[in-house]
C-alpha cells in the first residue's frame, strides 16, 4: 500500500503565465554552453581545446577532486571558446554545433543486458557519460561523489512551486525510459518516488524498483528535501543522494540506447510571455532561441530567469538553459514602476501573505502579476514564526538561519543543516518581513561547513 504524507505547512501562489500542454519546437542554435557553475560543489578540469571536434557524450571537463566524474557535451560540432573568468576560473566550455547529433556509444562490443546487471557496471556507464554529474548528494546539496555509498537515492516527480513544470505531462510516450531509470538507479541503493495526490499516471503510481510515497499539501511539498525530510531524515554521517524526475529520463534513454541524449521539455512560462507552453530544448542551449518572439512587446524592464520563479537565476536571452533547469520563467522586473500613494493605496492586484492589501477578498483562484521587486529594505530578524508557517520540515527554519549568519557550526548541526538545501527556504524567503537572502544565506552556510569538515 503506497504511504501517503499530508503537509499543512507551505504557501501555494497562483501567479499568472502557466503553460499550456502544448509541446512546439525550437530551432537549434549554433553555440551550446556546459556551465561548470549549475555542478554545485566540483572543481573543473577542462579537457579540451578550442578546435577540437566533440561527439554528443564527449568530456569537455571533469571534477579535479574525483577525475572519473565527468561532465560530457550535450551536441556533436567543435569547441569554440573555453571562457573564463578572474583568477582564470572556468565560466563556460562552449560547442558550435553542426547540426548532426553523432554520439559516442558506451555500449561495448557485445551490447549485452549483462552489461548493466550489477552495482559496478552501472556505476561505470553513468561516470562514463557523465549522466553521474547530475546526482546531487546531501548532506552540502552537491555534486555526489562516486566513493560514497548512500542510504537511499530519492527522486521528486512533481514541482510544487508557482509556474512549475508539470513532469505528468512531460512523462507522456516516456514511461519506458523512465521506468529504465528508476531501475538502474536501484543497482546503486534504495530509490524513493515522490508523487504528489494529483497524479494519476501509472508510470508513477505503479512504478517498479522503487518505493513511491504520496505527497498532498502546498508548495515546497515537491522540493526532494522535504520529502527525505518526512520519509528517511538525514543523520550525520549519513548520505543520501538526489535526481531530478526529467534526468532520470536521461538515464534511462542511456540503459536502452547506449548513447546521452540530453533533451528536456522546458516550460516556458510567467506574465511576460505572449502564449506560454512546453518546448524541446536540449541542456546548454541558447534561450534567445526560445524567448525569440514569445516576449510580450512592454514599455517595462523584463526579467529573465533560468528555472522556477523562486528558485532560478537572473540571467538574459544571450544565456544557455541550466544543466538542472526544467522551466525559464518571464515576469516584469518592477525597478522601473512609478506607484501612485505607494503603500497607502488598497492593492486589489497585488498578492499578500498577511493580508496587507485587499486581494485576499478575492480568495485563493486569483492570477497575479507579480515582479522582482523586494518591496523593503533588509531589517532585523524578527522572530513572528512566519517561517515555521510555511516551512514543512521539522527543522526551526528561523534558528537555523541565525545560527548561520552568526557562524556557530555546533548549532547549525544540531538544528538540521545536513538536511536542507537553499531551494528548501524559497518560499520562507517569499514571505520574509525581514528581507533576508535566505537561499544565498543557507547555500554559504553550507560550503563552510563543507569546508570545516573536509
Amino acid at each position: 500500500m503506497t504511504k501517503v504524507i499530508k503537509l499543512r505547512k507551505g504557501l501555494d501562489v497562483n501567479l499568472k503565465g502557466k503553460p499550456a500542454e502544448v509541446i512546439a519546437e525550437v530551432k537549434c542554435p549554433g553555440e551550446y554552453a556546459l556551465v561548470p557553475d549549475d555542478f554545485t560543489g566540483m572543481k573543473p578540469k577542462v579537457v579540451v581545446k578550442e578546435g577540437d571536434q566533440v561527439l554528443v557524450g564527449d568530456a569537455l571537463f571533469v571534477d579535479k577532486l574525483h577525475p572519473e566524474v565527468k561532465f560530457t557535451s550535450p551536441v556533436s560540432g567543435v569547441v569554440s571558446l573555453v571562457e573564463r573568468g578572474d583568477r582564470r576560473k572556468v565560466l563556460s566550455v562552449r560547442v558550435k554545433a553542426d547540426g548532426k547529433q553523432e554520439a559516442k556509444s558506451f555500449f561495448g562490443e557485445q551490447s549485452g543486458k549483462a552489461e548493466r546487471d550489477t552495482k559496478q557496471d552501472v556505476l561505470a556507464l553513468l561516470l562514463e557519460s557523465g549522466l553521474f554529474g547530475f546526482f546531487r548528494s546531501r548532506p552540502y546539496d552537491v555534486v555526489a561523489n562516486p566513493e560514497d555509498k548512500p542510504k537511499a537515492i530519492f527522486v521528486s516527480a512533481f514541482n510544487s512551486m508557482p509556474l512549475s513544470q508539470n513532469f505528468e505531462f512531460v512523462l507522456k510516450g516516456q514511461e519506458a525510459e523512465f521506468q529504465a531509470g528508476l531501475s538502474a538507479l536501484a543497482k546503486l541503493a534504495k530509490v524513493h518516488l515522490g508523487i504528489s495526490a494529483k497524479q494519476t499516471s501509472q508510470a508513477l503510481t505503479n512504478a517498479k524498483d522503487c518505493e513511491v510515497t504520496v505527497f498532498d499539501g502546498p508548495a515546497p511539498a515537491g522540493n526532494v528535501g522535504v520529502q527525505i525530510n518526512h520519509v528517511s531524515p538525514i543523520n550525520k554521517g549519513e548520505v543520501v543522494w538526489t535526481m531530478g524526475a526529467e534526468e532520470v529520463i536521461f538515464v534511462g534513454r542511456l540503459m536502452k540506447t547506449g548513447k546521452l541524449d540530453l533533451t528536456r521539455t522546458i516550460a516556458l512560462a510567467g506574465s511576460e510571455v505572449v502564449a506560454p507552453k512546453y518546448y524541446k530544448m536540449t541542456v546548454g542551449q541558447k534561450l534567445t532561441t526560445l524567448l525569440e518572439g514569445n516576449l510580450a512587446k512592454a514599455d517595462h524592464h523584463q526579467r529573465i530567469i533560468d528555472g522556477n520563479v523562486m528558485t532560478g537565476l537572473k540571467t538574459t536571452a544571450e544565456g544557455f538553459l541550466g544543466a538542472h533547469r526544467t522551466e525559464v520563467n518571464v515576469i516584469p522586473e518592477g525597478d522601473d514602476n512609478a506607484e501612485m500613494l505607494g503603500w497607502i493605496m488598497p492593492r486589489f492586484n497585488e498578492f499578500s501573505v498577511s493580508r496587507s492589501y485587499c486581494s485576499w477578498l478575492f480568495g485563493k483562484k486569483k492570477e497575479y502579476t507579480l515582479d522582482a521587486r523586494i518591496k523593503g529594505g533588509e531589517r532585523h530578524m524578527i522572530f513572528s514564526g512566519e517561517y515555521d508557517r510555511v516551512f514543512p520540515m521539522d527543522i526551526f527554519a528561523g534558528y537555523l538561519i541565525k545560527a548561520i549568519i552568526t557562524g556557530d557550526i555546533d548549532r547549525q548541526e544540531a538544528l538540521g543543516i545536513y538536511e536542507v538545501a537553499p531551494e528548501d527556504f524559497a518560499i520562507a524567503e517569499f514571505v520574509d518581513s525581514s528581507k533576508l537572502e535566505l537561499q544565498r544565506i543557507v547555500r554559504e552556510g553550507l560550503d563552510i561547513l563543507r569546508k570545516e569538515n573536509a
